[in-house]
């Protein structure tokens, strides 16, 4: 290749004056055939004109003279070679002639050289005869390799044009011809593909290409690979990356960085975690990129103390985290809500020598802050960026201007509007949706609809985020017939709603116990490839146990597993009071022993109710069982209440069992409990029960 592109440097140099002249001397009005896209081989044209054998004679004269003039005068100056062709010019079957004549004369690399010079014409480049019949010439002269050269350049020329899949299917054809596929042509094929957006075209190539001898290597699967993470098709990914492993075959840290981001956006880092070992095992040697990639997805999961760990490996391999790495772990640390270990974190950054906090720095701490309502140190670190001459962004400004929104300081977040615009940076759709947001939580409804319109006259454009929050305030107003307009409109001119917006409308149905409509939300959030959430299938099992329907709770809190999702103690609560409700008590324990396994605390409203429905059915042994696997201090309190709640429904025997227990594990019993009790034991005339519990606290046993 190096030999081609110097002797083509070389031609060009020398005869491109002759060849220009000859071509454009005319004011040319040709226009190319229109090519069958059927796929043969035409002979070469004839030569039945004159004038087009003295043209062709003479550029193939002309070629072979300054070729081999290049090759015996290597210093020559261009313009020693002086030849006047006269009016006429070449055209695309004169072209033909001429490399076909060259290539059965003078050889290959003449007739190549010409080549490369016509390309550089439209009306060659884009010719797919010319091409063919150059790399059938090149064939008969059994030099296949460059026959693949010519090949290469067709498919990334015509690919300009918007003829590839012609220009493929011809690569594929020249099989026909003598010329067998090579990985080298299948690679370029694959490149131009991708990059024009046809990876369906692609893969097929793939396939087809394989199946003819040529063989893939490291690169075309990298080129397969990088596509499918461009545009985030994990499984794919996944698909073309186990394959490549299968061959054996070694992916460099580039490589590596890409499937790394797609399995972490994709929220698959596990499996990004097996890909990187698995990678280390074949040899790679992690970088500074690959490393903060995983650290960066482990963040974004919550698992900041893996993240951590991994942080230590990088260290130990000899490498030293940037930044961005400590950026990534400072923001990590502020969304899980250790805000004081971030702010240490950040502390030693700004020790540090080698690193120093940027914006982005600085704007993950202040976020942090605000989101801990600590509105004060987020605006002391605004202050501190000044002083070092940072310059706060977009980002940083609207965190803050929802900080104080949160907090109820709407004026300050006014101000700091009024910042933004003066330092050139003017509030952007977040930042109104912020306002607009706090506007509607203090509940200044026609002020937060006035904000909105100054904004969309500003020529803002309502975002997602806008649009979830009007339907959130539909919704807090019951007012669903107008959050579904509202949804409907978002839908219509093109913003695709999430799995949060879909939620709140759920949830907002799920109150007036109207399920078929969230049952109609939650089928059509999936259809659309969105995946339900923990709070989706909870707002969806809290409206089936309000409506009574708790085999459709039941059956819904089975399928949390199919789409990732772990019930959490609000989801066990909502289901187990649903049962409690349902008289199905036997479930209703079997989910709050579930519960306890994994460590989950029930809420007081679901211990006192299994405690309670056990009672209803005068087995209190297994309510006490039930409380018994709480802790002492939550035992107590619902103790506490179960007995004041039995006695509004004079049911004493039963309390004064709970009460003798109660006494057992607290000699402070409560004095509201006590009166509750005493009241009403005397109300049912039950002096003697009053008598013992009487005399076992003033005895003080316990």
């Amino acid at each position: 290749m190096l030999r081609i592109n110097t002797e083509r440097r070389l031609f060009n140099g020398v005869c491109n004056t002759q060849l220009n002249s000859l071509v454009n001397h005319r004011n040319l009005s040709y226009k190319s055939h229109e090519e069958s896209h059927s796929v043969w081989f035409p002979p070469p044209p004839p030569l039945s004109p004159s004038s087009s054998k003295s043209v062709v004679r003479t550029v193939c004269s002309l070629v072979c003279q300054s070729y081999y003039q290049q090759q015996t005068h290597f210093k020559s100056s261009p313009t020693q070679l002086k030849l006047s062709i006269g009016s006429e010019y070449l055209m695309a079957e004169e072209a033909i002639t001429v490399v076909a004549s060259l290539a059965d004369e003078a050889g290959s690399m003449v007739a190549l050289s010409f080549f490369y010079w016509a390309i550089g014409f439209a009306r060659f480049r884009h010719f797919m005869r010319f091409y063919v019949v150059a790399a059938t010439s090149m064939i008969e002269n059994g030099n296949s390799e460059r026959a693949h050269e010519v090949m290469r350049c067709m498919v990334r020329n015509l690919a300009e044009i918007g003829r590839l899949k012609e220009a493929v299917s011809m690569v594929i054809e020249m099989r026909n011809q003598g010329l067998d596929p090579c990985t080298h042509t299948l690679n370029c094929v694959l490149n131009v593909a991708t990059e024009m957006g046809s990876i369906e075209l692609a893969r097929k190539v793939f396939v087809e290409m394989s199946e003819r001898g040529a063989f893939p290597d490291a690169c075309t699967f990298k080129i397969l690979i990088t596509s499918y993470c461009k545009i985030n098709d994990i499984s794919q990914v996944d698909k073309w990356l186990t394959a490549m492993l299968d061959k054996g075959y070694f992916v460099d840290n580039a490589t590596c960085t890409l499937v790394l981001a797609a399995f972490c956006e994709k929220g698959n880092v596990n499996r990004a975690l097996w890909f990187f070992y698995k990678m280390i095992g074949m040899g790679l040697k992690p970088n500074v990129i690959n490393f903060t990639t995983l650290i960066n997805g482990l963040c974004k999961k919550g698992r900041v103390k893996q993240a951590f760990e991994l942080l230590e490996e990088m260290v130990r391999k000899g490498w030293k985290p940037n930044v961005y790495t400590h950026t990534i772990l400072i923001d990590g640390m502020c969304k899980k809500g250790w805000t004081n270990k971030a702010f240490r974190l950040f502390l030693k950054l700004i020790r540090s020598e080698s690193y120093k906090p940027n914006v982005h720095t600085y704007t993950a701490m202040i976020s942090g802050y605000c989101k801990e309502g600590k509105v004060n140190r987020a605006e002391m670190l605004l202050n501190r960026m000044h002083e070092q001459g940072l310059v706060p962004n977009e980002d940083t400004y609207t965190t803050l201007v929802s900080g104080h929104c949160k907090s109820g300081n709407l004026s300050r977040a006014y101000e700091l509007m009024d910042e933004m615009s003066k330092e050139g940076s003017p509030p952007n759709m977040c930042t109104h949706n912020a306002i607009i947001d706090g506007l509607f939580r203090k509940g200044r409804v026609q002020e937060a609809y006035k904000h909105l319109e100054v904004s969309l006259k500003q020529g803002l454009e309502a975002d997602e985020v806008t649009y979830t929050i009007l339907i959130m305030q539909k919704c807090k107003q019951s007012d669903i017939k107008h959050a579904l307009v509202i949804f409907s409109k978002m839908i219509k001119i093109g913003i695709k709603p999430d799995i949060h917006l879909y939620t709140t409308l759920i949830s907002g149905f799920a109150r007036i116990k109207r399920m078929e409509e969230s049952e109609r939300l939650f089928d059509d959030a999936v259809k659309h490839g969105l995946v339900p959430t923990k709070e989706t299938y909870t707002s969806m099992i809290c409206g089936y146990c309000r409506d009574g329907k708790v085999d459709s709770a039941t059956k819904l809190f089975e399928r949390m597993s199919e789409h990732g999702c772990v019930p959490d103690s609000i989801t066990y609560c909502a289901l187990i009071s649903g049962l409690c409700k349902g008289s199905k008590l036997d479930e209703a324990r079997s989910h709050y022993d579930a519960m306890m396994d994994k460590g989950l605390s029930p809420c007081e409203v679901t211990r006192l109710t299994i405690a309670y429905e056990y009672c209803k059915v005068n087995d209190s042994r297994t309510a006490m069982k039930v409380l018994d696997r709480l802790e002492k201090k939550l035992w107590v309190r619902t103790v506490n209440t179960l007995v004041r709640k039995l006695c509004s429904e004079k049911k004493v025997e039963t309390a004064a069992s709970f009460l003798h227990n109660l006494i057992d594990k607290d000699k402070n019993l409560d004095r509201i409990t006590h009166t509750a009790f005493v009241t009403a034991c005397y109300d049912s005339e039950n002096y003697a029960i009053v008598s013992d519990i009487s005399e076992r606290i003033s005895k003080g046993i316990g």
